[in-house]
């Protein structure tokens, strides 16, 4: 099923549409127990995954591709394939969307990337925009794209970026997540400048449950996500002590997408990191509102 039928289903039930996000492990240990984690996942009974795409592996060797057929055959939950471009060329990108089209997957999430000085970047691509009308031109695929609401770094301003999200959705986009966010308010004004742009593509909440200062400080310098003073009282607080400011963190993300929820949100999409901890955490404590 293609995620934007995904979001009309649930929005008949009057439900909001919850997912999650993996990554496949890096080292061959961690792969192989890749299954116990998909596994847990799935028993939390998400409506799709994500699974997210390293840069400047080979199109032919990548465990993307692997990791969301399982999902599908094994767990009869639909997989959404991250592909970045900045690394691959054209012909790269057509390799792997025939090994989707092979294993039966028509959800893919098209990305420009980071760019990463430790692989050399490809000029066929430099907007997701462009991967997005070259994967429209390829196949029978849905195409869900990424959004800022706090602006992306490298944009001059919030007006420009919405209109380059426009750009993205003119191209084919149907559907969007954003990315990680800590103020709820951010995301309602930046989902409400979507709809005046013209956006009207169901915008999934990107939610990340935060369990160490560390982790905060790591994802806050990747995308500019701005932490609220009561966030930040957590983790002063808490700092010192591992346990208390796991549970700190995640009764601060339970309560934000209790409130996203509350204010009718079309989904809600949350960055496991591969944590069936924390996502099971979560959902004991939205059981009943998903």
């Amino acid at each position: 099923m293609k995620i934007p039928s995904i979001f009309e289903e649930k929005k008949k039930e009057g439900k909001p549409v919850l997912s999650f996000e993996i990554f496949p492990p890096k080292k061959e240990e961690a792969l192989k127990n890749i299954d116990a984690t998909l596994d847990m996942l799935c028993d939390l009974h998400p409506d799709f995954i994500s699974v997210t795409f390293g840069a400047g592996g080979s199109s032919r060797d990548n465990k993307t591709v692997e990791i969301a057929r399982k999902i599908k055959e094994n767990y009869k939950i639909e997989p959404l394939v991250h592909i970045t471009c900045l690394q691959y060329d054209k012909e790269e990108i057509s390799e792997i969307l025939k090994q989707l089209e092979a294993a039966g997957i028509e959800n893919v999430l098209a990305l420009r990337g980071d760019v990463n000085p430790n692989f050399p970047m490809k000029h066929d691509f430099k907007y997701a925009s462009e991967l997005t009308t070259f994967i429209k031109s390829k196949g029978d695929f849905s195409i869900s794209g990424g959004c800022y609401p706090e602006t992306h770094l490298e944009a001059p301003d919030a007006v420009t970026d919405i209109r380059n999200l426009k750009k993205k959705v003119d191209a084919g986009a149907d559907h969007l997540i954003s990315q990680l966010f800590f103020h709820n308010e951010v995301f309602y004004d930046f989902y409400e400048k979507t709809r005046i742009a013209g956006i009207d593509v169901p915008v999934d909440a990107g939610v990340m449950p935060v369990t160490n200062k560390a982790q905060v400080e790591r994802m806050v310098n990747t995308c500019g996500a701005s932490l609220p003073h009561k966030f930040e009282r957590i983790l002063h607080k808490y700092e010192d002590n591992k346990a208390a400011l796991f549970d700190a963190g995640m009764a601060y993300t339970i309560n934000q997408i209790v409130d996203l929820i509350a204010h009718d949100v079309d989904g809600v999409h949350i960055y496991t990191m591969n944590n069936t901890t924390v996502a099971k955490r979560i959902c004991d404590g939205i059981r009943n509102l998903v």
